[in-house]
């Protein structure tokens, strides 16, 4: 069952394509104080945001995994992903999950603190949480094009004025 319906669509910033996707998605986790590279996803048909609401959806063709190479650690990512982003903080994350140990844990919410301490939060639906570096899910080259794009945001807006 798809968790995104025509009705929310109606009400979103929808982004169509893997390349605006990736560029929009990197974009407004910068926007809202987390790490660029919290969602290393791959071939991603379509994404959304209500500003709103805050509610994020993200659809990419097939589930992926991806090991963060400077904690070592396991996470997977279902083809639809959905959550409510506000300042420093995603919450209510569902197609999301982590490998600790033996197990895959759900993660249902995302924080880092204010202000900022250089450490990052993930918590289960069970309250069970682990924090790790900030600096571990912070992807250089994408730092730039974010601010590229605000840069380009700016400009329009003076024009616009």
């Amino acid at each position: 069952m798809a968790l995104v319906t025509e009705e929310i669509k109606a009400n979103a910033e929808v982004y169509y394509g893997d390349e605006a996707c990736q560029v929009k998605s990197k974009f407004l986790l910068t926007e809202v104080g987390l790490p660029n590279g919290l969602l290393p996803l791959q071939d991603i048909e379509e994404c959304g945001y209500v500003k709103e609401t805050g509610f994020v959806w993200l659809k990419q063709k097939k589930k992926t995994t991806h090991k963060f190479e400077k904690i070592g650690r396991l996470a997977s990512y279902e083809p639809e992903i959905t959550a409510y982003v506000e300042p420093n903080k995603i919450k209510k994350l569902t197609g999301v999950k982590t490998k600790e140990l033996l197990l895959w844990l759900t993660l249902s919410e995302i924080s880092v603190p204010d202000p900022p301490t250089g450490k990052i939060s993930f918590k289960t639906p069970s309250g069970l949480f682990r924090t790790f570096p900030t600096s571990a899910f912070e992807l250089e080259d994408v730092k730039k094009v974010a601010d590229v794009t605000k840069a380009e945001e700016e400009r329009k807006e003076v024009k616009e004025v």
